[in-house]
């Protein structure tokens, strides 16, 4: 019985320390977290009110692309740019939406091109480019964020 009673006390001082687990800090699970986050991928992109029936991710994405490019092409299309240049017939558009919900477009050219009058052409797209459908932002953990994304937009249709 002498021994039972040391084996039990041997057991209930070795057993108190299963119970004394480590609590990971604040730091280490806010580091761990941020590392699982994936910054290049937003949860919802964004959208317009045509696209918002579309369940399926991808094809949202592809709607509004698709959408967004064609009233752009329409806004540009009845302009002075094709005129101005007629050897253009792609432009292509960075397009960045913020997360109240508004946009802006910037023309990308290639490093070198000096053909064209970079300011007069931001000018026209600053003017053209107004008065679009509500755009939804899109979303990362439930928050609305900036997205960027550069879209061609075809000028000449031939």
């Amino acid at each position: 019985m002498k021994q039972y009673s040391l084996f039990l006390v041997f057991i209930l001082f070795n057993s108190c320390q299963y119970f004394d687990k480590q609590v990971p800090s604040e730091k280490e699970l806010l580091q761990k977290e941020l590392k699982a986050i994936n910054w290049k991928e937003v949860d919802e992109y964004p959208s317009m009110v045509d696209c918002d029936k579309i369940e399926d991710k991808k094809q949202r994405q592809q709607c509004f692309f698709e959408v967004l490019t064609q009233l752009i092409q329409e806004k540009l299309c009845s302009d002075t740019l094709a005129m101005l240049y007629p050897e253009l017939d792609t432009i292509e558009v960075k397009v960045t939406v913020f997360p109240n919900a508004t946009m802006k477009f910037e023309p990308q050219f290639p490093k070198d091109s000096v053909a064209y009058d970079k300011i007069k052409i931001d000018s026209i797209l600053k003017v053209r480019l107004v008065d679009f459908p509500k755009i939804n932002p899109a979303i990362k953990r439930g928050i609305p964020v900036k997205t960027q994304f550069i879209l061609p937009v075809i000028l000449k249709v031939e």
